[in-house]
Protein backbone atom coordinates (compact mmCIF):
# COMPACT_ATOMS: atom_id res chain seq x y z
CA UNK A 1 0.00 0.00 0.00
CA UNK A 2 2.82 2.39 0.93
CA UNK A 3 4.61 1.58 -2.32
CA UNK A 4 1.48 2.50 -4.30
CA UNK A 5 1.13 5.80 -2.43
CA UNK A 6 4.82 6.64 -2.99
CA UNK A 7 4.48 5.90 -6.70
CA UNK A 8 1.42 8.13 -7.00
CA UNK A 9 3.19 10.95 -5.16
CA UNK A 10 6.21 10.63 -7.43
CA UNK A 11 4.02 10.85 -10.53
CA UNK A 12 2.19 13.86 -9.10
CA UNK A 13 5.47 15.64 -8.30
CA UNK A 14 6.76 14.95 -11.81
CA UNK A 15 3.62 16.43 -13.35
CA UNK A 16 3.87 19.48 -11.07
CA UNK A 17 7.48 20.02 -12.16
CA UNK A 18 6.45 19.83 -15.79
CA UNK A 19 3.66 22.30 -15.15
CA UNK A 20 6.04 24.79 -13.54
CA UNK A 21 8.37 24.60 -16.52
CA UNK A 22 5.45 24.93 -18.91
CA UNK A 23 4.12 28.02 -17.11
CA UNK A 24 7.46 29.78 -17.56
CA UNK A 25 7.07 29.55 -21.32
CA UNK A 26 4.08 31.91 -21.27
CA UNK A 27 4.94 35.58 -20.84
CA UNK A 28 2.99 37.79 -18.48
CA UNK A 29 -0.18 39.05 -20.12
CA UNK A 30 -0.27 36.17 -22.60
CA UNK A 31 -3.36 34.03 -22.35
CA UNK A 32 -2.55 30.41 -21.63
CA UNK A 33 -4.17 27.76 -23.80
CA UNK A 34 -7.17 26.05 -22.27
CA UNK A 35 -5.30 22.84 -21.53
CA UNK A 36 -2.68 24.77 -19.50
CA UNK A 37 -5.41 26.40 -17.40
CA UNK A 38 -6.79 23.07 -16.25
CA UNK A 39 -6.18 21.63 -12.81
CA UNK A 40 -3.43 19.01 -13.14
CA UNK A 41 -5.70 16.47 -11.47
CA UNK A 42 -7.89 16.58 -14.56
CA UNK A 43 -5.14 16.32 -17.20
CA UNK A 44 -5.84 13.70 -19.85
CA UNK A 45 -3.30 11.86 -22.02
CA UNK A 46 -3.32 14.59 -24.69
CA UNK A 47 -2.61 17.28 -22.07
CA UNK A 48 0.30 15.28 -20.66
CA UNK A 49 1.71 14.77 -24.16
CA UNK A 50 1.65 18.54 -24.80
CA UNK A 51 3.34 19.06 -21.45
CA UNK A 52 6.11 16.60 -22.33
CA UNK A 53 6.61 18.25 -25.72
CA UNK A 54 7.21 21.59 -24.01
CA UNK A 55 9.56 19.93 -21.54
CA UNK A 56 11.66 18.53 -24.41
CA UNK A 57 11.78 21.95 -26.09
CA UNK A 58 13.53 23.33 -22.99
CA UNK A 59 16.23 20.64 -22.98
CA UNK A 60 19.71 21.51 -24.20
CA UNK A 61 20.74 19.81 -27.45
CA UNK A 62 22.78 16.64 -27.02
CA UNK A 63 26.46 16.42 -27.89
CA UNK A 64 27.13 14.70 -31.23
CA UNK A 65 28.55 11.59 -29.53
CA UNK A 66 25.39 11.30 -27.39
CA UNK A 67 23.04 11.28 -30.37
CA UNK A 68 21.74 8.05 -31.92
CA UNK A 69 24.19 6.91 -34.58
CA UNK A 70 21.87 7.69 -37.51
CA UNK A 71 21.59 11.31 -36.30
CA UNK A 72 25.30 11.94 -35.76
CA UNK A 73 27.03 14.24 -38.23
CA UNK A 74 29.37 12.51 -40.65
CA UNK A 75 33.05 12.79 -39.66
CA UNK A 76 34.94 15.41 -41.68
CA UNK A 77 37.18 13.95 -44.37
CA UNK A 78 40.31 15.67 -45.64
CA UNK A 79 40.13 14.96 -49.37
CA UNK A 80 43.43 16.73 -50.04
CA UNK A 81 45.36 13.69 -48.83
CA UNK A 82 43.84 11.67 -51.69
CA UNK A 83 44.58 14.25 -54.38
CA UNK A 84 47.85 12.74 -55.63
CA UNK A 85 47.19 9.13 -54.70
CA UNK A 86 43.46 8.34 -54.68
CA UNK A 87 42.74 5.25 -52.58
CA UNK A 88 39.04 4.25 -52.54
CA UNK A 89 39.61 1.82 -49.67
CA UNK A 90 41.30 4.42 -47.48
CA UNK A 91 38.47 6.84 -48.24
CA UNK A 92 35.88 4.21 -47.29
CA UNK A 93 37.78 3.48 -44.09
CA UNK A 94 37.72 7.15 -43.09
CA UNK A 95 34.01 7.41 -43.84
CA UNK A 96 33.30 4.56 -41.39
CA UNK A 97 35.18 6.13 -38.48
CA UNK A 98 32.94 6.21 -35.41
CA UNK A 99 30.22 4.23 -37.21
CA UNK A 100 29.08 0.69 -36.44
CA UNK A 101 30.18 -1.81 -39.07
CA UNK A 102 29.57 -5.55 -39.48
CA UNK A 103 32.28 -7.81 -40.87
CA UNK A 104 31.75 -11.45 -41.84
CA UNK A 105 34.59 -13.85 -41.04
CA UNK A 106 34.65 -17.45 -42.31
CA UNK A 107 36.71 -20.30 -40.86
CA UNK A 108 38.46 -22.57 -43.38
CA UNK A 109 37.79 -26.29 -43.66
CA UNK A 110 34.74 -28.00 -42.18
CA UNK A 111 34.88 -27.05 -38.50
CA UNK A 112 32.20 -27.91 -36.00
CA UNK A 113 30.34 -24.96 -34.52
CA UNK A 114 32.23 -25.37 -31.23
CA UNK A 115 35.56 -25.44 -33.06
CA UNK A 116 34.73 -22.32 -35.07
CA UNK A 117 33.53 -20.67 -31.86
CA UNK A 118 36.90 -21.34 -30.19
CA UNK A 119 38.90 -20.16 -33.21
CA UNK A 120 36.98 -16.92 -33.71
CA UNK A 121 37.04 -16.23 -29.96
CA UNK A 122 40.84 -16.54 -30.04
CA UNK A 123 40.97 -14.05 -32.94
CA UNK A 124 38.68 -11.68 -31.06
CA UNK A 125 40.98 -11.82 -28.03
CA UNK A 126 44.04 -11.12 -30.19
CA UNK A 127 42.31 -8.10 -31.71
CA UNK A 128 41.33 -6.85 -28.26
CA UNK A 129 44.95 -7.14 -27.10
CA UNK A 130 45.84 -4.86 -30.01
CA UNK A 131 43.22 -2.27 -28.99
CA UNK A 132 40.76 -3.31 -31.69
CA UNK A 133 37.39 -3.92 -30.08
CA UNK A 134 34.72 -6.02 -31.73
CA UNK A 135 31.69 -7.98 -30.60
CA UNK A 136 31.42 -11.48 -32.06
CA UNK A 137 28.34 -13.50 -33.03
CA UNK A 138 28.27 -16.94 -34.66
CA UNK A 139 25.78 -16.96 -37.54
CA UNK A 140 26.70 -20.32 -39.10
CA UNK A 141 28.82 -23.31 -38.10
CA UNK A 142 31.85 -21.81 -39.83
CA UNK A 143 30.94 -18.13 -40.03
CA UNK A 144 30.87 -15.29 -37.53
CA UNK A 145 30.01 -11.61 -37.48
CA UNK A 146 32.54 -9.23 -35.95
CA UNK A 147 30.74 -6.02 -35.00
CA UNK A 148 32.96 -2.94 -34.74
CA UNK A 149 31.69 0.17 -32.95
CA UNK A 150 34.40 2.11 -34.78
CA UNK A 151 34.06 0.89 -38.34
CA UNK A 152 37.47 2.24 -39.33
CA UNK A 153 39.04 -0.53 -37.23
CA UNK A 154 37.51 -3.19 -39.48
CA UNK A 155 40.28 -2.83 -42.05
CA UNK A 156 42.98 -3.09 -39.38
CA UNK A 157 41.27 -6.24 -38.13
CA UNK A 158 41.14 -7.59 -41.69
CA UNK A 159 44.91 -7.21 -42.05
CA UNK A 160 45.32 -9.42 -38.98
CA UNK A 161 42.60 -11.95 -39.75
CA UNK A 162 43.64 -12.79 -43.32
CA UNK A 163 47.06 -13.79 -41.97
CA UNK A 164 45.59 -16.46 -39.68
CA UNK A 165 45.96 -20.08 -40.71
CA UNK A 166 42.28 -21.04 -40.44
CA UNK A 167 40.84 -17.81 -41.86
CA UNK A 168 39.01 -18.57 -45.11
CA UNK A 169 37.78 -15.06 -45.87
CA UNK A 170 36.86 -11.66 -44.46
CA UNK A 171 33.97 -9.70 -46.00
CA UNK A 172 33.68 -5.93 -45.51
CA UNK A 173 31.02 -3.87 -47.27
CA UNK A 174 30.24 -6.75 -49.69
CA UNK A 175 33.90 -7.10 -50.66
CA UNK A 176 35.56 -10.42 -49.82
CA UNK A 177 39.24 -10.77 -48.93
CA UNK A 178 40.46 -14.40 -48.97
CA UNK A 179 42.71 -15.60 -46.17
CA UNK A 180 46.31 -15.53 -47.34
CA UNK A 181 46.92 -19.15 -46.37
CA UNK A 182 43.97 -20.53 -48.35
CA UNK A 183 43.88 -21.79 -51.93
CA UNK A 184 41.87 -18.75 -53.00
CA UNK A 185 44.51 -16.31 -51.78
CA UNK A 186 46.87 -14.32 -53.94
CA UNK A 187 45.78 -15.31 -57.40
CA UNK A 188 47.85 -13.80 -60.24
CA UNK A 189 45.06 -11.26 -60.78
CA UNK A 190 45.24 -10.16 -57.14
CA UNK A 191 49.01 -9.77 -57.28
CA UNK A 192 48.89 -7.75 -60.50
CA UNK A 193 46.19 -5.45 -59.14
CA UNK A 194 48.06 -4.93 -55.89
CA UNK A 195 45.16 -6.39 -53.92
CA UNK A 196 47.59 -8.35 -51.76
CA UNK A 197 51.30 -8.32 -51.06
CA UNK A 198 53.00 -11.69 -50.96
CA UNK A 199 53.94 -12.08 -47.31
CA UNK A 200 53.51 -15.83 -46.84
CA UNK A 201 56.73 -17.50 -45.71
CA UNK A 202 57.58 -20.34 -48.06
CA UNK A 203 58.53 -23.67 -46.52
CA UNK A 204 62.03 -24.85 -47.31
CA UNK A 205 62.64 -28.51 -47.96
CA UNK A 206 65.39 -30.09 -45.83
CA UNK A 207 67.14 -31.15 -49.06
CA UNK A 208 67.36 -27.51 -50.12
CA UNK A 209 69.11 -26.40 -46.96
CA UNK A 210 72.84 -25.78 -47.19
Amino acid sequence: MMYLIETQLLILLSICSLCLVSCKKFKEGDEKPKWAQKDIRYYNDADLERLLDQWEEDEEPLEPDELPEHLRPAPPIDFTQFKDNPDPEALLKLSKKGRTLMVFVSVDGTPTRDEAESITKLWQTSLFNNHIQAERYMVEDSRAIFLFKDGAQAWDARDFLVQQERCKSVTIENKTYPGKLTKEAETPEDIESGQYSRTTVEKVSPHEEL
